[in-house]
């Protein structure tokens, strides 16, 4: 199934009725044929509501609204802020959104209920623990750490020097990794804050997805799909990463998870999707095009891709291509550097 909208893709998901696209004549799109206009403006950032119903949206209007096929409705305003990073968690009925230095938390059936919490720099990107107890927020200098239900509180700060773009909490809570505006991602095992260097990569690695129950990390920002592992109480330090889908001839710069089923978008447009039990790899969308922009993957192996120039669509089902050998994330020297 193919869609041309004509618009940026900026973010694909999967709620309850299907594939929604959100994009960036600020419309929200849906496999159906239904559309919503949200925004007065572009969509920068998306994610599937809480209750798994519609889309929340954020956008350079300052505004953050539910998107539903039935229409949109507004949940907060930002006037003359762009939504600069989102985040729900749909177990605590969480949403966290940010703007310039500021982060908000708001809770899914309670208009009363708003957090904020305020940095000394502005917030690139933001990530709720699994269960919704702790927020990350990705600034310059580091990561904070915040209780998401909590008012009045000092954040836990994990410092690196540098500018975080993009942060992730792992399943179990027990590591928090950022994207580096530098080609390398930085970690932290929360238990006693010892962090660690993941470099070498030859562009941003700016896409991130923890997969197997956490013991992988999957990041785009080189020619295959870099896999770290995240299995024991070190998570990668002294462990080596691998890679899948390699291919000189292009970069990779959109990864998604779903158990253990990872998909991943190209920068010549094409898609692809695996079982990392299998290592196959099946190819989604095989034709070359613009950079693949938006991607997603469900619990039953679907494929949802958008390109900068609006293409978009839906695959089918994992199907699981030749294998390559059983996933093995145990390894040597990885170039992962303590500090």
């Amino acid at each position: 199934m193919r869609f041309d909208f004509g618009a940026y893709v900026t973010e694909t998901l999967f709620d309850r009725g299907g594939a929604a696209f959100a994009l960036g004549d600020g419309t929200v799109r849906w496999d159906d044929g239904a559309a919503t206009t949200a925004h007065d403006g572009a969509i920068l950032h998306a994610a599937a509501h809480p209750s798994g119903e519609g889309v929340i949206t954020g956008g350079d209007d300052g505004r953050l609204v539910w998107s539903r096929r039935a229409g949109a409705d507004l949940i907060a305003e930002t006037p003359g802020r762009w939504i600069d990073a989102l985040a729900v968690c749909a177990p605590a009925g969480l949403i966290a959104f940010a703007a310039g230095r500021e982060v908000q938390v708001r809770e899914v059936g309670d208009s009363a209920f708003s957090h904020h919490f305020v940095h000394d720099k502005s917030v690139a990107a933001i990530a709720f623990e699994a269960k919704g107890r702790r927020l990350a927020a990705a600034t310059y200098g580091g990561v904070a750490l915040w209780y998401a239900r909590i008012g009045e509180q000092k954040p836990v700060m994990l410092r690196w020097a540098g500018s975080h773009i993009a942060v992730a909490f792992s399943p179990d809570g027990r590591f928090v990794v950022s994207a580096m505006q530098e080609n390398a991602l930085h970690g932290w095992r929360l238990s006693d804050t010892s962090d660690m260097r993941m470099g070498g990569y030859p562009a941003k690695p700016r896409s991130l997805a923890f997969l197997a129950r956490g013991a992988v990390l999957a990041t785009s920002g080189a020619n295959g799909v870099v896999l770290w592992p995240f299995s024991g109480g070190a998570g990668p330090m002294g462990k080596q990463a691998e890679d899948i889908g390699h291919d000189e001839s292009s970069l990779v710069t959109r990864v998604a998870g779903a158990g253990r089923q990872l998909a991943a978008g190209r920068d010549d447009g094409r898609v692809w999707a695996s079982d990392l039990a299998a290592r196959g790899i099946d190819w989604i969308k095989s034709d070359k095009g613009p950079p693949i922009t938006a991607l997603a993957i469900d619990g039953a192996g679907r494929v949802a891709w958008g390109d900068e120039q609006g293409g978009a669509g839906v695959g089918e089902e994992l199907k699981n291509g030749d294998g390559f050998g059983l996933f093995d994330i145990s390894g040597g020297d990885s170039g992962v550097r303590q500090r």
